[in-house]
């Protein structure tokens, strides 16, 4: 049974197979489903490796009754094969007050998992193809007359062809935005947003984001010359960052769930394609949400939270960074 992606909702269906290249209208829509529903249900996020804990919830009566779960399996496309059978035979179990998203981003049509899934009639099925520029600038579009913000004529198109399909940085670029703006209502140029984005920026910038994310000592020294000398807006420095740090995380996210293409998977995108698998090997996943949280605090700063200058709060940002045991984790 094959769904169109924007008519999932109200959900109808006990199970759900959504598989495809576009990652984040994928994982936005297994979300969505596993919201959506009783709000008292139990909704679990599970990894293919761990499909008993989703038995053991449905099983769960409860002390007033049985419970009403919810779950979603990320990765399916990760299943080995003892994994795969186990998948089909739950979805032939599920209780009509339940419900199970299977989720597979960038699946092998090759895979045996993949051919056995579409090869249930009453299982309904959803993909998700990368979108072409046009539908995916109209959705950006709605996004942001979403936010309130006013963008140049030429800008909404030049950001629809670089952001196609990535939809959390198109997300992440918005709050940029509505922080840069401040409520203003003013035109946001295309200079203002191409400068935001990272598209703007000297090369120097990226070798001081892959300094920091080395967690060198000379990346204080590059601050202060990105600053004084080379006059790269602080915002942007941040914008810079904090991608970079996401990046890495999403990386490492994937990497520990053994996924064929990591770097495909997080969505590395320029010339960090090339460097992130080195800067991954200096951090621990713990280490990284506290940076994602550092930058997040100091975008802030930067904004107008703080009376501090702020070459001041970049580098003392970056020295919380670099320096051993600075970062609170």
């Amino acid at each position: 049974m094959r769904l169109n992606p924007q008519r999932l909702l109200p959900p109808e269906h006990r199970c759900y197979y959504l598989y495809g290249e576009d990652q984040d209208a994928l994982f936005e829509a297994g979300e969505q489903l596993l919201a959506a529903g009783d709000s008292a249900a139990v909704r679990l996020r599970v990894d293919i490796s761990e499909l008993a804990r989703i038995e053991e919830a449905s099983r769960n009566r409860g002390l007033f009754g049985p419970s009403i779960c919810y779950a979603m399996v990320r990765n399916a496309q990760s299943a080995n094969p003892k994994q795969s059978d186990h998948l089909i035979r739950m979805i032939g179990s599920v209780a009509a007050e339940n419900r199970l998203i299977i989720c597979a981003p960038g699946i092998e049509w090759r895979k045996a998992l993949h051919k056995k899934l579409q090869a249930e009639k009453s299982l309904p099925q959803c993909e998700f193809s990368v979108p072409d520029t046009a539908s995916f600038t109209r959705w950006l579009e709605g996004e942001i007359e979403r936010a309130g913000l006013q963008l140049a004529p030429e800008t909404l198109p030049w950001l629809g062809e670089r952001l196609r399909g990535m939809r959390q940085a198109a997300r992440q670029l918005i709050a940029r935005l509505v922080c840069y703006e401040n409520g203003q209502r003013e035109l946001l140029s295309l200079d203002v947003v191409g400068e935001l984005l990272g598209e703007r920026a000297p090369g120097a910038l990226e070798e001081w984001c892959h300094a920091v994310a080395m967690r060198q000592g000379q990346a204080l020294g590059m601050t202060r010359r990105l600053i004084e000398e080379t006059q790269v807006a602080e915002v942007q420095m941040i914008s810079w960052l904090g991608t970079r740090l996401q990046q890495l995380l999403m990386y490492c996210w994937y990497q520990s769930r053994h996924e064929r293409n990591p770097l495909q998977a997080a969505k590395v995108f320029g010339e960090a394609r090339t460097k992130v698998t080195e800067e991954a090997r200096c951090w621990r996943a713990a280490e990284l949400t506290a940076a994602i949280r550092r930058v997040a605090d100091a975008e802030l700063l930067i904004k107008g939270a703080s009376l501090e200058e702020k070459p001041v709060v970049i580098e003392r940002l970056v020295l919380d960074l670099v320096a051993p045991q600075r970062l609170r984790v």
